[in-house]
């Protein structure tokens, strides 16, 4: 189904928000099986509005609305949508109850200008918006389709799992399944070449590589007519997949790098502490997002100075006047100090520069990764021929779990 996305907001246009709601439905929508032809962006203009609604439905036969189902008089899609539709508005008596049932739980009052949102036209499918206060819906004549759902993307999100993937279900032609792989330590462009061999001349399963910071995603796709037929076309081509590039795969189900490391270590009953210098901290806080991590994570060490890396984890002046702070050897007496002062079963560092300055004969992007495992202790040298200070950093955190995955997977 020919689909279209309007996203209504003159913040949008101005550049104060951005438009996130429409990348993620168009992704949703496309591994559904929907073709999404394209994506408007309109203010908080009535007329406007109306012309974009009649230009989507020319030549798509759905269109996803996102924003001004709001309490104030700006917000007036509904009403847009409930006009082009030929129908009147009705009070919901639940979105009544579910927006007191809001306000009393927060202890706040109520303006009478939220119960603008009770309001949908007849004869939609109402969704329920248990995350926020305005409810979406859907409404349908004559073969056009509209689907309205609030701005805010967290509760675009809920509503579109919890109602609009449901409904929009109906439509699909054919059963779709899929499975996102995650990789570290291979380029886009290398990636894609590895993978030539699948990817050229592919039809169904197909395969999509997309980059993001300091990795690649893939996603492997396939439409059936049955659900088994689409799980089991995706499972082969994944497995030829892991064949030509297995070991820069760390996920085949879409998970961070920092999820699948935490859950190693909880599955070998092994912890860990680290000592960080040029990114501040950033490993250790990667791996305190994920649930667990008090299980696994014995202590992390900011050792930003030369000072701070000899008293926190004793590594000795000699070697750093003997090879650099930034250095092989600096990096791996981090590591062991690390390990050792909590008594952790491995220790990681990094000590590098991220720029823009480094000293004389290194470059920004240069670093090294160290680390400590039971009797043998080793480092990662690092690299990026980039002068941009938070891209290093950020890469250099992905090195650091990187390493650890390598050493939990027995390839260090």
């Amino acid at each position: 189904m020919k689909t279209s996305i309007i996203a209504v907001g003159t913040e949008l246009l101005f550049g104060q928000t951005v438009n996130t709601n429409a990348s993620y439905l168009s992704e949703n929508l496309n591994l559904m099986g929907f073709d999404v032809m394209y994506h408007f962006v309109v203010g908080d203009n009535p007329n406007r509005l109306r012309e974009k609604l009649a230009d989507a439905f020319k030549d798509t036969d759905l269109v996803l609305l996102t924003g001004g189902l709001g309490p104030t008089q700006d917000d007036l899609t509904k009403e847009i949508v409930a006009e082009y539709m030929g129908a009147d508005l009705y009070r919901d008596e639940k979105v009544v109850e579910d927006l007191k049932a809001f306000f009393e739980k927060r202890g706040g009052h109520m303006a009478d200008n939220n119960l603008k949102q009770a309001y949908l036209p007849v004869g939609c499918t109402p969704l329920y918006n248990a995350s926020g206060t305005a409810p979406g819906f859907a409404l349908e004549k004559n073969g056009k389709i509209a689907i309205c759902f609030p701005g805010p993307p967290r509760e675009l999100k809920w509503l579109f799992e919890n109602g609009g993937r449901q409904y929009l279900e109906q439509f699909m032609e054919k059963k779709m399944y899929y499975r996102v792989i995650r990789t570290i330590g291979i380029g886009e462009s290398d990636l894609e070449t590895l993978l030539m061999p699948l990817i050229d001349g592919q039809t169904d399963p197909t395969i999509a590589t997309y980059a993001k910071e300091g990795e690649c995603t893939l996603r492997v796709a396939s439409q059936r007519d049955t659900l088994e037929e689409a799980r089991s076309a995706t499972e082969d081509m994944i497995a030829r997949i892991d064949d030509l590039a297995g070991k820069y795969i760390y996920s085949y189900d879409d998970e961070e790098l920092d999820e699948v490391v935490v859950r190693l270590l909880r599955e070998k009953h092994l912890t860990i502490t680290a000592a960080e210098s040029c990114t501040g901290g950033m490993f250790a806080s990667a791996i305190t997002n994920v649930a667990g991590a008090s299980d696994i994570l014995k202590a992390s060490f900011v050792t930003y100075s030369i000072e701070a890396k000899h008293k926190l984890v004793g590594v000795p002046y000699e070697i750093i006047d003997s090879y650099g702070v930034v250095s092989p050897e600096t990096a791996e007496a981090m590591a062991a100090g690390a390990m050792s002062s909590f008594g952790a079963d491995i220790g990681i560092s990094v000590t590098g520069f991220a720029g823009p300055d480094a000293d004389p004969g290194h470059n920004a992007g240069e670093a090294y990764i160290g680390y400590a495992y039971k009797d043998r202790s080793g480092y990662v040298p690092v690299n990026t021929s980039r002068n941009i200070r938070n891209w290093n950093r950020n890469y250099f955190k992905l090195r650091m779990l990187r390493t650890v995955y390598q050493i939990l997977k027995g390839e260090l």
